[in-house]
Order: structure tokens, then sequence, then C-alpha cells
């Protein structure tokens, strides 16, 4: 499996140049099972990452573009009459789908952006008091941009706790940029399905087997107990679980049997810096802070 995982890499890095880091926070991301979210600014790689991604595990992908008028029913679909039949039939919506991706998911209303969460949440949908579930295998990237852009509001803390992981891919370095201008880089659809969903199914089952040393957890309680030093609230017991489900799937990405603290360093900012900043990006990152306050050597 780990040639597999080494394949897949380099294939999205193919299509996304100069992104290594990202990239593979994005794969451990969807291999821990969580939502990824990407803040970046206009034409930075976001729709095409979830696209690629998609593409590599052969699942299937639908895709909407959040605006301040897009209804709840847009997502997750609507009762409509059958006349032949004489009754209402359910059409479902894009989100039933392996992977949804949430275009511009701050310019979205708040009662839109909460039908999400529930899906998100409970891996199901509630339509008139009928419950219907979602594809086993469900993984949402959002995207948004930066809140000094015009017509973006600010995620609520809830609807940020959902995401597993934050990331930014950020403008690619010199070099990998002139390549995408010489047109040396993949688009998705040229690249080809490297792993299947019972692949993803049979590692997401190793990690959930995989077990964490009593060290790791008192570094994570550590790191936990240090968050809430210096922001009050502090990061909360779902954010450590988290903190250990993506420790769990770095290591096996990594190709390491057991999980280290540089496994724990590698993934933390991603997954805490969002719970800490409430999707405020400040200069300063408390993550990075959290990391050098707290002794890794046990």
């Amino acid at each position: 499996m780990k040639e597999k995982i080494n394949s897949l890499l380099d294939e999205l890095n193919k299509v996304i140049l100069g992104n290594e880091k990202q990239i593979k926070l994005a794969v451990i991301c969807l291999l821990a099972k969580g939502h990824l979210l990407i803040e970046d600014l206009p034409g930075t790689g976001k729709s095409t990452l979830s696209k690629t991604l998609a593409k590599c595990f052969g699942l299937n992908s639908k895709s909407v573009h959040f605006t301040s008028d897009l209804l709840p029913s847009d997502i997750i679909g609507i009762n409509v009459f059958n006349s032949e039949k004489s009754s209402f039939q359910f059409e479902p919506g894009p989100i039933f789908s392996n992977f949804f991706l949430a275009d511009e998911i701050n310019r979205a209303s708040p009662r839109t952006q909460s039908a999400l969460l529930e899906a998100m949440n409970d891996n199901e949908i509630n339509i008139e008091g009928v419950t219907m579930k979602l594809p086993s295998q469900f993984f949402v990237i959002a995207t948004q941009n930066p809140l000094d852009q015009v017509g973006t509001s600010p995620l609520p803390e809830s609807q940020l706790d959902r995401f597993l992981m934050r990331i930014s891919l950020g403008k690619p370095n010199r070099e990998a940029e002139k390549e995408i201008l010489k047109g040396e880089n993949k688009t998705p659809s040229a690249i080809k399905q490297i792993m299947s969903k019972d692949d993803l199914i049979f590692i997401q089952k190793e990690l959930i087997n995989k077990k964490l040393s009593n060290e790791i957890y008192e570094y994570i309680l550590d790191l936990l107990s240090e968050s809430r030093r210096l922001r009050e609230g502090g990061l909360s017991t779902r954010a450590a679980i988290a903190v250990i489900n993506a420790s769990k799937a770095c290591a096996y990405v990594n190709g390491a049997t057991d999980v280290t603290p540089d496994h724990v360093q590698y993934i933390f900012k991603s997954v805490a810096e969002h719970r800490l900043d409430n999707g405020y990006i400040d200069s300063s990152s408390l993550s990075e802070k959290i990391i050098q306050e707290v002794d890794a050597i046990r």
C-alpha cells in the first residue's frame, strides 16, 4: 500500500505544482475521514485539488458554487411532485456524492451553511422529517476566500470545528509557476486513477485499529493544556481526537509503524489553527507557539 500512497502523491503533484506539503496534508485528511477547508485567494488551485483527489481515488465528485441566494434545497435536494404516480418524489442534490466541493462557502447564507453542517456532522440529511443517509465515503472540501474579499462573511465556530483541517495552497514558487505558465502541469482529467474505494476503506480501517503509545497521548494532552493557557477555551476534546486521527494518518502516509511527536507536529497547525483563530488568520500563529512551548521529548 505504501507504493500506492507514493504514486498517489506523485500524481497529485503533477497537477498542483510546488505544494507538496499541502497535498500531503489533503491526503492525510481524507485517510483520516475528515473534511477539508482550503482558504486562499481565487485562482490558486483549490477546486483543481478537489477534482484531482476524486479522480485519483476513482470517486464521484460534484461541486456547488456558493452564493448569497443559494438555498439549502439547492444542495441537499427537494421533493418534486410526480404527476404520473400522484405522489412526491425526492430528487437528490449534489451533496449525494463521495466528494462534495463547496466552492466559496463563506459567501452563502447561514441557513445554507447550516444544511451543509448537518450533513458533515451526521453523514445524513433530513427532508421533511425523513432521514436519508449520505454515501459511506463522504468527503467535503470547502473553499473560502479571505474575509477581506468583497461579499464574504466568517464561518461560525461550530462550522469551523467540523473541518478536520484548514490549509492554504498559497502561491507556487517561481520555478513551479514557470512550469504552469508553460502548460507542463497536468489537468485533473488527464491523470490516472491510483487507488480504489476499497483501498480507501481498507486504509481507514487500518488507522482505526492503529495504537498510540502513552507518551503520545501525554504529549497531545500537554498541547491541549498549553492551548487553554494561551487562549480562553483553547482546544476542545474533539480537537484532540482530530489531532490523534490526523497523526495516525500522517504516520501511515510516511510509512511509519508508530506515531511519533514529529507526526503530531506535522499536522498540528492545520488541525488546530482554525479552531484557535475562529477563521481570522493572524500574522502570529498560536499553534506554532504551542508547539514551541511544549517539550516533545518524553
